[in-house]
């Protein structure tokens, strides 16, 4: 019996340790005005870069039957001796969009694309100069500058929200990562200020957050990842078979 609740502990354990993944951000028209901020890492082959991180912050501006438009900002949080440019960056939608246009500093669009170091396909990817793929080879805002602008998504119908996931963001021209010269970056976490956004599946408002991580309101989040609440639920029944084990053993009933 000791065996079965060792192995049934260390499995718990395990499940414990596994990260939540960050939500998907919900937008309708009720979100005019709130920001959400998303924070990556870097990454190459597989393997985490020390060194690159970014972070990009979207407002929402504009809401109509068929469109959303959104203000954003780039930074490059790249540093620890290592150097890059953000070439580009990416999302997926849904529903899917008809179309997408930009401005400012990344004002290049190229939809249904593939993104490099293994991501594949995303729906919309917006780079700071012209290219035939999301790579976005050329430009970029360099270490602690921001790059700016609009974007606009277009969908074919009229549609009451969206949501927003998947973000990604493309390092190019990287130095003093032992030879590494591109690499790309995937969400670690966000954080909302305002409206109205999804956690665990709740749609939750007046200011929550969420970040794959403990939900606050005031419009801040830590950006902690914590267990899957599921998780509770596997420890419970263990303890609670390990009871009825013991109950069994009291009463002359063969385990």
């Amino acid at each position: 019996m000791l065996k079965r609740f060792t192995i049934a502990a260390s499995l718990c354990a395990v499940a414990m340790a596994t990260p939540a993944m960050a939500e998907p951000i919900m937008i309708d028209a009720g979100s005019i005005g709130d920001s959400f901020t998303i924070d990556y890492d870097g990454f190459s082959d597989g393997t985490t870069v020390d060194g690159l991180g970014a972070s990009t912050t979207f407002t929402v501006v504009k809401v109509t039957d068929d469109g959303y438009t959104f203000g954003y900002a780039v930074t490059n949080n790249t540093g620890a001796g290592v150097d890059s440019r953000i070439s580009s960056f990416a999302f997926n939608t849904n529903p899917d969009i008809a179309s997408s246009s930009s401005t400012g500093d990344y004002s290049f669009v190229v939809q249904d694309s593939n993104y490099p170091n293994g991501i594949g396909n995303v729906d919309v990817c917006y780079k700071a100069a012209r290219s035939g793929s999301c790579a976005g080879n050329r430009g970029g805002v360099t270490p602690g500058d921001t790059g700016t602008g609009t974007l606009t998504l277009n969908f074919s119908d009229p549609v009451s929200s969206i949501t927003l996931d998947d973000f990604f963001v493309r390092y190019q021209g990287i130095t003093g990562a032992g030879g590494i010269t591109s690499a790309s970056g995937q969400q670690t976490s966000s954080s909302t200020s305002g409206g109205t956004t999804t956690s665990g599946g709740t749609t939750t408002s007046g200011g929550t957050t969420t970040s794959g991580g403990p939900t606050t309101s005031g419009g801040t989040s830590s950006g902690t990842q914590v267990p899957e609440p599921g998780m509770l639920g596997i420890v419970g029944a263990a303890l609670i078979g390990l009871g009825l084990m013991r109950r069994r053993r009291r009463f002359g009933v063969p385990a």
